[in-house]
């Protein structure tokens, strides 16, 4: 792994998923890109863009961005890694919902992701 992997000076592009909020969507957990800071919702949720983010960029190693979890995960391993503290903000706001933002969830959302799973 490179040291460009992991910058502790980025600080995250935002508080939610930037694809997702580009777009009107919702999200089930935040994940956020080590290297350039890319907030992107995880693979629970329908989109997926952390995981298209590791694959459109290269970038491998993402922290969890959810209040009170400091977990990274390397895409290129499929493995946790050990990583540093990065700049802040290291989650979205704890007022913020997940799966959010509430405003933007669906009702059926559960049935939506339900379904994705195949169940």
């Amino acid at each position: 792994m490179t040291d460009a992997a992991v910058r502790t000076d980025v600080p995250p592009s935002g508080n939610g998923c930037v694809e997702c909020d580009a777009a009107g969507g919702w999200w089930v957990h935040l994940r956020r890109c080590a290297e350039c800071g890319h907030v992107g919702c995880c693979d629970d949720s329908l989109a997926k863009h952390a995981t298209a983010h590791w694959r459109e960029t290269g970038h491998p190693i993402i922290q969890s961005f959810e209040p009170g979890e400091d977990w990274f995960w390397d895409y290129s391993t499929d493995a946790y890694y050990d990583g540093p503290e990065l700049a802040p903000a290291t989650s979205h706001p704890e007022s913020q919902t997940a799966p959010g933002p509430a405003e933007r969830l669906p009702e059926d959302w559960r049935r939506l992701l339900a379904a994705d799973r195949g169940e």
